[in-house]
């Protein structure tokens, strides 16, 4: 069964879309832990990062690095901080979240988003690609 990662990948499910290659996606995510939260996902379905085979993961690492200098340059923050925890969705995904506390790296504090928001972000950290 397909992941709700690959659904968004497909244009199943819709997502505020960062950026897109051949092998990868990046979207925002609709729950974050700070304005611009992003998420980073290669668009081969593997559960756990360190089972991707080497070139699709030295490939996301690639890709995650240039959406999170996209952030950066869009997005006031003191940095962009990186996570892989993986046991929500069954599809690995690197999480870009913007920091200025630390508490925003906790999954614990969400911020809510108008969808003009969300859609403003990602339009400008696209253009910042």
């Amino acid at each position: 069964m397909a992941s709700v990662f690959t659904k968004i990948i497909s244009g199943e499910i819709p997502s505020y879309k960062i950026a897109e290659d051949e092998n990868f996606y990046a979207f925002l995510d609709i729950n974050p832990n700070a304005v611009g939260h992003t998420l980073c996902v290669p668009k081969k379905e593997v559960d756990k990062i360190f089972d991707l085979d080497e070139e699709t993961y030295m490939g996301l690492m690639a890709f995650s690095r240039k959406v999170a200098k996209a952030l950066k340059k869009v997005i006031d923050c003191k940095r962009v901080g990186i996570a892989v925890v993986g046991l929500e969705v069954p599809h690995t995904h690197v999480h870009l979240i913007p920091l200025n506390a630390m508490s925003e790296m906790t999954f614990q504090q969400k911020v809510k988003l108008s969808e003009e928001e969300f859609k403003d972000i990602a339009a400008k950290v696209s253009a910042a690609l």
